[in-house]
């Protein structure tokens, strides 16, 4: 079953890190954006395989983000 999740992304000083809401303790960090945005898609695969192996349910997607903008 494909599921599509949020991810949150936040640049830091020399890094990039990542996180999705929907499933906690889901993180990742990466030199680049880019480099992350793999990196987060295998960490979700792997999160939800061990949620799986250990007959936890897989939280379906709620999140939604977006972005206002001000003056």
């Amino acid at each position: 079953m494909k599921r599509e999740y949020t991810v949150i992304y936040e640049k830091g000083k020399h890094n990039w890190s990542a996180y999705v809401p929907d499933l906690p303790g889901c993180i990742a960090t990466a030199r680049t954006q880019k480099a992350l945005e793999r990196v987060m898609r295998e960490a979700i695969e792997f999160h939800i395989e061990g949620l799986t192996r250990h007959g936890e349910p897989v939280p379906e997607p709620t999140i939604e983000a977006g972005t206002v903008k001000v003056a």
